[in-house]
């Protein structure tokens, strides 16, 4: 085949990948996106949109079985029931939409889409093992963007009855009982919509509480709902390895004892590494941070035309990040003056209730030598999360105790993740407690909850 030459080459196709290569595109940059199987990557192939699905799924069947044992809205339902195989067929209906859509985007920008495995020959020019042979990229500037894999425990290798999340998000069929290795947020969202599609559900975490990056007030109403939806939680707890009948998983307890608990899968979620090895790395000798690829405020790497970004970059490995840092390493290229400069990246949890923290915490702030104050509002005086019927959770803000610079806001509650964009608004803008207390919000909303919790620590919340 032909040599290609072009201004740009992106290594990956996930969410920073793509869209550090349509924004090239855009900006009239000669470009060449290589991807081994499809546009959109770990997350929206086989992470963060078909784990959502599989939750809405799950959420919608769980209030069916809800109505028909009789609720307090006078709705009743009887024998429900959910065919698997036919959910999994939506939830790959949506992911085929969403990689479709973004191959037109990509071609829509003049981005040249080569698919095949890339690896380095050197600093400048990569080869791409595609179906057709080896095909030759010399590109002026490469961004890479490889993503993370999961990681795998030598005591339970991924195959056959042990799962990352990868296959977790692909069964046809409903295991009885399930065992959760690692209790973040990834292990939580899977395990908690298993329990809701009639999975018994156990959550092994070593830490001495799940969601142990969280702290233990937003992390009380999720514990509850586990409980309520009869998952039995671990903590301080390993795993093992697969019990020698091969019909359970052995767990060592926090007191030293061993227990076989019942799992017909195991769903192994420790945590992702990033994917820096079988692309040549090793030939251009980049600097590392630890594990991941050094970069500087505008994604270079140690190597001149070389940029990195996303998880392969470091935390917090989230695809919003990803996709901020593609753009901006787009624009340099062009020649535009751009510089990371963001004050926060929303994390979400979507578990149930929902977790969101933006910016920074009380802790945080305080060991950062800044003075604070915070306020929160909780869901159980707020009239629209009363019509949901899930008053469980609040909202919390932090803000600096002289200037009333709002430097944090942390909520747990029922579909709060669409708050997550107001919340970085607030923060990425500078506003001040009177700026969010001034800003008349609509009611009856969640959004409510956040003008309370301002007022609050300003000294005159109005329903509480």
């Amino acid at each position: 085949m032909k040599d290609i030459t072009c201004k740009v080459a992106v290594i990956g196709g996930g969410p920073g990948g793509y869209v550090a290569a349509i924004r090239a595109g855009q900006l009239g940059l000669d470009t060449v996106l290589i991807e081994k199987k499809m546009p959109g990557g770990t997350c929206l192939t086989v992470g963060c949109i078909p784990s959502k699905a599989l939750i809405h799924a799950a959420d919608e069947f769980s209030r069916l079985r809800h109505f028909a044992d009789g609720g307090a809205m006078g709705i009743t339902a009887s024998d429900p029931a959910i065919d698997l195989r036919r959910t999994v067929e939506w939830k790959d209906g949506i992911v085929s939409r969403l990689t479709s859509g973004v191959a037109g985007l990509l071609k829509k920008a003049r981005v040249k889409t080569v698919f095949g495995t890339a690896r380095f020959l050197d600093g400048k020019t990569i080869a791409a093992e595609t179906d057709m042979g080896e095909q030759i990229i010399r590109a002026e500037n490469v961004i890479i963007a490889t993503g993370s894999v999961p990681v795998e425990l030598s005591a339970l290798p991924f195959g056959g009855r042990v799962m990352s999340s990868t296959e977790a998000l692909a069964l046809t069929a409903m295991p009885k009982t399930l065992a959760v290795v690692g209790g973040g947020y990834i292990g939580l969202e899977i395990g908690t919509a298993y329990a809701k599609l009639g999975a018994s559900v156990t959550v092994v975490e070593a830490a001495e509480q799940i969601l142990p990056l969280y702290d233990a007030e937003l992390i009380r109403p999720v514990a509850k709902r586990l409980q309520e939806l009869g998952v039995r939680v671990l903590t301080g707890a390993s795993a093992k390895g697969l019990a020698p009948d091969g019909e359970g998983l052995v767990v060592r307890r926090a007191d030293g004892t061993d227990e076989t608990i019942a799992a017909e899968r195991v769903l192994v979620t420790v945590g992702r590494r990033p994917l820096t090895e079988g692309f040549g790395l090793d030939e251009i000798r980049l600097d590392m941070a630890g594990r991941f690829i050094r970069i500087d405020e505008r994604c270079r790497t140690s190597m001149r035309g070389v940029y990195a970004i996303g998880d392969v970059t470091g935390e917090p490995m989230l695809a919003h990040r990803a996709m901020a840092q593609g753009e901006m390493v787009a624009e340099i290229i062009a020649g535009l003056r751009r510089g990371w400069d963001k004050r926060c990246i929303p994390a979400v949890c979507f578990t149930d209730p929902e977790i969101v923290s933006v910016g920074r915490t009380a802790e945080e702030a305080r060991a950062a030598g800044l003075e604070v104050k915070t306020g929160s509002f909780p869901f159980q005086a707020n009239g629209r999360a009363m019509t949901m019927g899930r008053e469980d959770g609040f909202i919390r803000v932090v803000c600096e105790a002289n200037s009333h610079l709002v430097l944090g806001i942390q909520a747990v509650g029922a579909g709060i993740s669409e708050l997550s964009t107001a919340f970085a608004q607030a923060i990425e803008m500078g506003a001040r407690l009177e700026d969010i207390a001034g800003t008349i919000h609509a009611h009856p909303t969640l959004g409510e909850a956040l003008h309370e919790a301002s007022l609050r620590i300003l000294g005159h919340a109005l329903h509480i």
